[in-house]
Formats: C-alpha cells, sequence, structure tokens
C-alpha cells in the first residue's frame, strides 16, 4: 500500500523531477504533486509525494535536510479535511 508523504519549506525553484529524485533513493516514487497558487501560478513550497515503499525511510532520512537552502519538513500527510465551502474572492 502506497503513503503519502508531505513536503513543506521547499526552494520556489524545485522541480517535480527533482524532488522525484531525492525520494527515489529510498523506494519507488508513485507520484509528485507540487502545489501551485491558483491564481498566479508560482508555486508555493509544499507538495505531496506518494511512494509504494521505502516511504518512512525517506521521512526519516530527508526531514529537516537541505534543498535549494532550506531545510525540508517532511512528515506523512495527513488526511484531508472537509473545509466547507470557500468563500468567494470578488476583485472589485
Amino acid at each position: 500500500m502506497s503513503k503519502k508523504i508531505y513536503v513543506g519549506n521547499l526552494p520556489f525553484s524545485a522541480t517535480d523531477d527533482e524532488v522525484r529524485d531525492l525520494f527515489a533513493q529510498y523506494g519507488t516514487v508513485e507520484s509528485v504533486n507540487l502545489i501551485t497558487d491558483r491564481e498566479t501560478g508560482r508555486p508555493r513550497g509544499f507538495g505531496f509525494v506518494e511512494m509504494a515503499e521505502g516511504a518512512d525511510e525517506a521521512i526519516q532520512a530527508l526531514h529537516q535536510t537541505d534543498m535549494g537552502g532550506r531545510s525540508l519538513n517532511v512528515n506523512e500527510a495527513r488526511p484531508r479535511t472537509d473545509r466547507g465551502p470557500r468563500p468567494q474572492r470578488h476583485g472589485w
């Protein structure tokens, strides 16, 4: 069974391939999803990695390691909770 990992404090220049290569050292990476701002398309500095195996080893090894001058925050992702409807934003 695969495990989803939260990766925070990523450098804004990080790419899917760089993150995939970093985690692939510890096991099979199924997917990488770096989060971007909906309105600007700019990276938000965090993302998720899904691993088939090696997730626990990757979390232990990569938490607080340096990537692009930033100390990564790596832990098991919490299940997404329903936050209810989002307020409308109007650019009036």
